[in-house]
């Protein structure tokens, strides 16, 4: 336990308080609580007894707030600070850890942490958990951690200690996951957590008045809202049986705060996401080197993710798309198995998660090293279509605002390939089938609220595609309009057929401009051919 701030204790101090000072600081306790355990000693002392005594305690203390200083430590206590102040002081909010789910019997998938908990703590560990006492005097940070186990870390690894979280997170106060339970049951029954019935504490007056006051809030990240049928996630688990324990007790949800907060990236977020751009590049260049007629898709995935474990990006950021010919049209083509063909397109998008942060970027290139006229035809238009849109991404304007300058492009350009017959509907949809800006950060397609507008901080992608699937006229319903469209458009639909072409980059708005964080990756025709000439 450690950190029990506000609190008078009647125990005795008077057996080498040095080391109850030193003891206390390591676990995760205040400086000045730690001071407090020797005064009484060092009064009673001579000068030169106390002299040494104090040069303990400070080196003691000095050394465990040197542990908990540091960018990254300093962001993270930032990042709880807006967070508490959008809250109030009548709150207590919890952020659980993601649960180890099974990949196949007794074996887990690698353990993906919850991206809330991570954003606010940086602890990537099972069976953790942040509670923020927003109006508390001093322990307003409360971390959970699991306990120590040797048999399972002989297995697993090292669990971390609770000065190794709080070295981590910057949080003093640490306590382990199993008095988790104990210490909200006590905060809502008014009672500080670990005193005894002869000790006083004023640390959470302000939240106990309002229990007292019926206007205490418990603040959880619920998310999305499940189907009556759907299984809960953690916080709707605890909500339920929170509802009928305290009583008079408010809900908040807390997902779009933290998703508002994730929105925007601090300084030291821009730093991580730049690197990760960095060593995203450098995998799709390698992957475009891999690229030969005759050789497997996977081939080129294996290239690719050789870079990122060799730069420290542990993981993909997300499952990779390496699709060649006709799985260039398929978005989210997932078995990289096809011998690629002379001629045909390799379509890859894929980028490494470095220190929890991941871009975007796909390349859509010939696998012969030369273009084709016809994919050329394709290419330039979403090139054009990605400029219009990369001009309209500037403080102010929304996604939407992207979206629209993109499509305008993409109309025009398809009607003059005989694509489609009327650029005022929706037959562009036929070949232009998704969205080409979401947010990107700690998850490939992030939180944030669209109808926000765009502001410095933000980071996101900016990705239009066509898909020339002859397939796909065959699911247009069978009307008198559709069957003269398809008759009109099919030369064309032959000429174009199974080119697939997205081009994707990932972008850092700043007060100057958009800044690309994947502007090394060959991106126009000449760039590219003269990149897959020189391999």
């Amino acid at each position: 336990m450690s950190h029990p701030a506000a609190v008078v204790r009647t125990a005795r101090w008077d057996t080498a308080p040095y080391l109850n000072a030193a003891a206390w600081t390591t676990a995760g306790g205040s400086a000045a609580w730690a001071a407090w355990c020797v005064r009484g000693t060092i009064l009673a002392m001579s000068m030169a007894a106390a002299r040494v005594v104090v040069t303990a305690v400070v080196t003691v203390l000095v050394g465990a707030v040197s542990a908990m200083a540091g960018p990254r430590q300093d962001d993270l206590a930032a990042r709880r600070a807006r967070l508490m102040e959008r809250l109030g002081p009548d709150a207590v909010a919890i952020v659980w850890s993601a649960p180890e789910r099974v990949y196949s019997l007794d074996v887990d998938y690698e353990y993906r942490q919850d991206s809330h908990l991570l954003y606010l703590t940086g602890i990537d560990q099972p069976d953790t958990i942040l509670v923020l006492v927003p109006g508390a005097k001093a322990m307003r940070e409360v971390l959970f951690v699991r306990e120590a186990n040797a048999l399972r870390e002989h297995r697993e690894g090292h669990t971390l200690t609770k000065a190794e979280a709080t070295e981590h997170s910057g949080i003093r106060t640490v306590y382990l996951a199993s008095e988790f339970e104990p210490f909200i049951t006590a905060l809502f029954n008014k009672r500080v957590y670990g005193l005894r019935r002869n000790e006083a504490s004023t640390e959470f007056d302000t939240f106990f008045d309002a229990v007292a006051a019926n206007r205490a809030r418990l603040a959880l990240p619920f998310g999305p809202r499940p189907a009556p049928s759907a299984p809960l996630t953690a916080p709707y688990e605890f909500a339920a049986k929170a509802r009928d324990r305290f009583l008079n007790v408010a809900f908040v949800d807390t997902f779009p705060l933290i998703a508002e907060l994730r929105q925007v990236k601090t300084s030291f977020e821009q730093t991580i996401m730049t690197r990760s751009g960095v060593i995203s590049s450098d995998a799709h260049k390698a992957g475009m080197k891999a690229a030969r007629p005759g050789r497997f898709e996977y081939e080129v995935e294996a290239a690719i993710e050789q870079v990122y474990l060799a730069n420290g990006a542990m993981n993909p950021g997300y499952p990779s798309i390496v699709g060649s010919g006709p799985n260039a049209t398929i978005l989210h083509y997932g078995a990289s198995s096809r011998q690629m063909q002379a001629g045909e397109i390799l379509l890859v998008d894929a980028a490494g998660s470095y220190d929890g942060y991941t871009i975007d970027i796909t390349r859509s290139y010939p696998i012969s090293g030369t273009y084709t006229e016809a994919q050329k035809d394709i290419y330039r238009l979403v090139l054009e279509a990605q400029e219009a849109g990369m001009r309209a991404a500037r403080i102010g304007n929304r996604t939407v605002d992207v979206e629209k300058a993109a499509e305008v492009v993409i109309k025009a350009g398809l009607l003059k390939l005989g694509l489609i017959t009327d650029a005022t509907g929706d037959q562009f949809r036929t070949w232009y089938t998704h969205g080409i800006c979401h947010w990107i950060g700690m998850d490939v397609h992030d939180v944030g609220d669209y109808a926000r507008p765009l502001a410095a901080g933000m980071t996101f992608v900016v990705e239009p595609g066509l898909y020339i699937r002859p397939q796909a006229l065959d699911q247009l319903p069978d009307t008198p309009e559709n069957r003269a469209f398809k008759a009109a458009v099919l030369p064309a639909v032959q000429k174009y057929a199974q080119i697939g072409i997205r081009i994707e980059d990932s972008f850092l708005l700043t007060e100057t401009g958009l800044t690309s964080l994947s502007s090394t990756v060959p991106r126009t025709i000449e760039e590219v051919e003269r990149f897959m000439k020189s391999r």
